[in-house]
């Protein structure tokens, strides 16, 4: 897998024709930034449908998706079909299809409640259970299509009383075994750099799961087992040609009780491996265990060990004002996951506009999680014409069933951005990701490159000549919500 292929013309040539197209885009947000609106655009708004839209958004050039959890960024059918694969590696699932009500006193708030339909396992697992128990669950390929539609079901967020308490408490836990095979973790990769590029993502940097794999009989193995099949992955010719860049962080769960220790296991994993790009905290906020000063002190000792490593960390996602994002600043945070909050905290606010520092944008995460009640009530758009760095991205988005189209539709449709607003959040994307120099400045030379062109047929031929390919695969949040969806599954 490689990074897009530098275009010939030249990057002067690029620039030239974008700059021709679009009026100018701020280089520098220290003033505030000050979008123009690009005509053509704002035509094309004004007479397109979302179906319209939507193809123009699918087709258009994109930067890079920077929060991207793998494991909740996989589409249930992903899983599936990689879990019934497994068996040729030795692992074989089996899922809980019905409650024995085998005995009482159960930890219903433990990381693996009792009562949940479609807990997946491994068979080394339930080998270990009681007869009673073991009665509770069927193999997935022994799963009736009813049975296979609900196991997919139960990933996804779909219906209206779904939300936050189901995401954190039920989606994760039902995954359970699932994530112990490198090779599906591998595939997982995999999957997700064939669907970013065919949207035109030219960068992913990827949250991936390395310190939960197992043998099919359960013995721990070391994360480079992970990685050696990544690695091993990202080099066949499937995945080599594709015009798309990738790396990996690590994620701590910052409440457990060892989270100190498994800091500091990621931290000295991330500085030996360079395609481990940065750390990253991960979990609910509202869980006054994980609060971001607790990691001050081993955070400055790993530092000092190991060096300094990039750390992106979710802040602000959270109902209650308060002080995660500075505090979070202080541990040394150069990129902020979500930043909901921090339209509440002014001093910080003002202290991040004309900075360095990015807030990764959320919007389909934040809305069905219940953190904004509606779109309109998002302070994304303050931010980004504030002028505080801010990207999309997609979080988990096999778990909302969406895109990183979704992303824009979403972003272009209710905050009516400019095309200006459009690209300086692309190339944002791609300026604040965690690459080398040289990197950075080959994939924004290579994005202005693909969407000057992109632009000029556009321009010339509207949106048969600028996307005569584009077919996008509609899924069920777009579907759900907005009404775009495949033909046989059209409301």
């Amino acid at each position: 897998m490689r990074g897009s292929g530098r275009s010939r013309r030249g990057a002067w040539v690029g620039a030239l024709a974008l700059a021709w197209m679009l009026f100018s885009v701020p280089s520098t947000f220290a003033a505030g930034p000050v979008f123009e609106r690009a005509p053509w655009f704002e035509a094309f708004k004004a007479r397109a449908d979302d179906v319209a839209l939507y193809r123009f958004l699918y087709a258009m050039p994109k930067g890079g998706d920077l929060h991207h959890h793998l494991s909740g960024g996989a589409f249930p059918e992903w899983y599936w079909d990689l879990a019934l694969a497994g068996e040729g590696q030795g692992y074989r699932y089996l899922t809980k299809v019905r409650i024995n009500d085998c005995g009482y006193g159960t930890d219903e708030f433990s990381g693996q409640p009792y009562l949940l339909y479609f807990h997946t396992i491994s068979e080394h697992r339930w080998k270990g259970l009681d007869s009673c128990r073991q009665g509770e669950y069927e193999p997935l390929e022994a799963l009736t299509p009813a049975q296979k539609q609900a196991w997919h079901d139960a990933l996804v967020l779909d219906q209206p009383h779904e939300g936050r308490g189901e995401f954190f408490e039920a989606h994760w836990a039902r995954m359970d075994d699932l994530l112990a095979n490198p090779a599906l973790v591998a595939e997982l990769v995999a999957l997700n750099l064939k669907h970013f590029a065919a949207e035109g993502v030219r960068y992913l940097e990827a949250q991936v799961p390395l310190f939960s794999l197992a043998t099919p009989e359960g013995k721990p193995l070391p994360p480079e087992a992970g990685l050696a099949a990544i690695r091993t992955r990202l080099r066949q010719p499937d995945l080599a040609t594709l015009p798309i860049t990738f790396r990996m962080q690590l994620s701590v769960l910052r409440f457990l009780p060892n989270a100190e220790n498994a800091l500091a296991r990621a931290y000295a994993l991330a500085a030996r491996e360079p395609d481990i790009v940065a750390v990253n905290f991960v979990g609910r906020e509202d869980n006054d265990k994980g609060y971001p000063l607790r990691f001050l002190a081993p955070l400055r000792a790993l530092r000092r060990e190991h060096g300094a490593l990039p750390l992106s960390i979710h802040a602000g996602e959270v109902d209650e004002p308060n002080r995660h994002v500075r505090d979070t600043l202080l541990l040394g945070a150069q990129r902020i996951g979500h930043g909901v909050n921090l339209i509440h905290d002014p001093d910080t606010l003002l202290a991040l506009r004309g900075g360095d520092t990015l807030v990764e944008i959320n919007l389909i995460s934040n809305l069905l999680l219940n953190y904004v009640d509606r779109y309109e009530d998002h302070p994304f758009p303050e931010y980004l014409r504030f002028g505080i760095p801010v990207a999309l991205s997609t979080d988990d988005r096999g778990m909302w069933d969406s895109t990183m189209t979704d992303e824009f539709f979403v972003a272009v449709k209710h905050f009516d951005l400019s095309f200006e607003e459009v690209v300086a959040l692309s190339r944002a994307s791609l300026s604040h990701s965690f690459l080398p120099e040289a990197e950075k400045a080959r994939l924004l030379a290579d994005y202005d490159d693909a969407l000057a062109s992109f632009v000029a047929r556009f321009q010339s031929g509207g949106l048969g000549a600028a996307a005569p390919d584009a077919h996008p695969p509609y899924r069920g949040f777009i579907c759900r919500r907005y009404g775009l969806c495949p033909p046989e599954s059209a409301p």
